[in-house]
């Protein structure tokens, strides 16, 4: 995996139009990405095709990437995330009750290969999700990791919507504010 400072490179060079760059990051990023994709859509066909619409979306994109606002892989992951969850929104052929693996939360802890290859940042912030209630680490799991909706959160916690969206915001907070953003 490439340095941050060597993705943000990248991600300049990819805005002016340069290929070559755009391959290494495709090759630097692109099963850190599909990772994020195929947990979420638990489909190898779905998550191929968001994976390609996610660096047509790099590509296009590039010159908004802004550094300072967040990290390179952050920015990429967070596109491929969200059409991911798109997707699952919009799939209707399977209910989530018809799917029982979906309701799983996530592993409290990751497998030791994946602990091994965590980056500083990444073990920051599990620290900090760490730190959270046990029903608001799983509510903000399940909404950031598992793609779920505000309302399947809701029904899941038996709680209002606004209740939840008022939890995943505080939740944020307090992991940004232990991470020092």
């Amino acid at each position: 995996m490439l340095t941050p400072a060597e993705l943000v490179g990248l991600i300049e060079a990819v805005a002016k139009g340069d290929q070559a760059a755009f391959e290494r990051l495709y090759v630097a990023t692109r099963a850190k990405l599909y990772g994020v994709v195929l947990r979420i859509l638990r489909r190898q066909d779905l998550a191929e095709e968001v994976i390609q619409e996610t660096y047509v979306k790099i590509w296009n994109n590039a010159g908004q990437f802004n550094p300072a606002m967040s990290s390179p892989i952050t920015w990429m992951a967070s596109i491929a995330r969200n059409r991911a969850i798109d997707i699952v929104r919009k799939k209707s052929e399977v209910s989530i009750e018809e799917e029982p693996q979906a309701m799983e939360v996530a592993a409290d802890s990751p497998d030791p290969l994946a602990r091994r290859e965590m980056t500083e940042e990444l073990k920051r912030l599990l620290e900090c999700i760490g730190r959270l209630e046990p029903d608001r680490q799983r509510l903000v799991l399940l909404a950031y990791y598992n793609g779920w909706s505000r309302e399947q959160l809701a029904e899941k916690f038996a709680a209002p919507v606004n209740t939840v969206k008022t939890w995943l915001r505080r939740s944020m907070l307090d992991i940004r504010e232990c991470l020092g953003l």
